[in-house]
């Protein structure tokens, strides 16, 4: 990836259109995903994704500057729902706020998470490399995982376990145990909403087909804190954070949903028990009956 760029004030995604021109492209990521109006598309359901990884042994895990980053070396691949052909994993990494309420690229009805994992996949069947593939508008399949804080996610502890071994920018180390990157996927990956979008660092190539899973992975604030004390520089530096980028507009492009959405609800608004049906049903007719006695008392019947 191209150098000379951040998050902080003076080299942050505000000043990339100097460097980087495609930032006013008509396929830029990440977006804000409107759930209701995404459109829900039956073939991505009956041609599901397959996800083929496999364990990862003595792998590489580094703090870029810009984030912390795994890099895949088995012949991992995924397949089906939106994608033609085979898709390679070649590296994941994470992007994650300084505060709880901020860290994701992609937002969901206008709402952020603490972080977003990315695990980036190219056209292996079409291109030899991922440097072939990288500016190709099919060469590139990025999983977008929404995090956020909860119970320690035990998968995951596995490289944030590193974490002082990569405290600074160019530090790298590797993962002594097998390691499947299968366990940082939510439970459900038959949900999810995909379009056509672009990388979110530079060189904000328009190459990705983004595949966003509507289910969440949980990480601990311990886990939080850790990332959060990684720094931007070989020496010093400040702490990573922020590190993503803001919502593009989407424009003419349209999202694709592989669920059926329920009507005038949220995708992720509580369900109500049966009590709270009884409470409501209760609170409606004894509204009705007010509203009626009202009406009868001024005669209007």
């Amino acid at each position: 990836m191209a150098e000379g760029w951040g998050y902080m004030q003076s080299d942050g995604p505000h000043t990339w259109f100097k460097s980087f021109p495609v930032v006013a492209g008509t396929r830029q990521s990440p977006v804000n995903i409107v759930s209701k109006e995404s459109i829900h598309d039956a073939s991505l359901a009956t041609n599901p994704i397959t996800i083929s990884y496999r364990a990862e042994t003595n792998m590489v895990v580094k703090n870029s500057g810009h984030s912390i980053q795994a890099d895949a070396s088995q012949e991992s691949v995924i397949f089906g729902g939106p994608l033609s052909g085979k898709y390679r994993l070649q590296q994941f990494h994470l992007h994650w706020g300084t505060t709880d309420d901020v860290g994701s690229e992609h937002t969901i009805n206008g709402t952020s998470c603490s972080g977003e994992l990315h695990l980036v996949h190219y056209n292996c069947e079409k291109y030899k490399t991922f440097t072939e593939a990288l500016d190709k508008a099919d060469g590139l399949s990025v999983f977008g995982v929404m995090v956020t804080i909860g119970k320690e996610h035990a998968g995951f502890k596995h490289i944030t376990d590193l974490i002082c071994n990569i405290r600074q920018k160019g530090q790298s180390t590797r993962l002594s145990i097998p390691f499947n990157p299968t366990c940082l996927l939510p439970d459900d990956t038959s949900s999810y909403w995909t379009y056509m979008g672009s990388l979110t660092t530079p060189p904000l190539y328009e190459s990705v087909t983004w595949i966003v899973f509507s289910k969440q992975i949980h990480i601990s604030r311990e886990q939080m804190d850790l990332l959060r004390s990684m720094r931007n520089k070989e020496h010093g530096g400040e702490p990573i954070g922020n590190n993503y980028r803001p919502p593009l507009p989407l424009g003419d492009r349209k999202i694709r949903c592989s669920f059926k959405k329920r009507a005038n609800k949220c995708l992720n608004a509580p369900e109500l028990s049966g009590a709270s049906y009884l409470v409501v049903g209760a609170a409606v007719v004894v509204a009705a009956a007010v509203v009626t006695g009202f009406l009868n008392h001024m005669k209007v019947f």
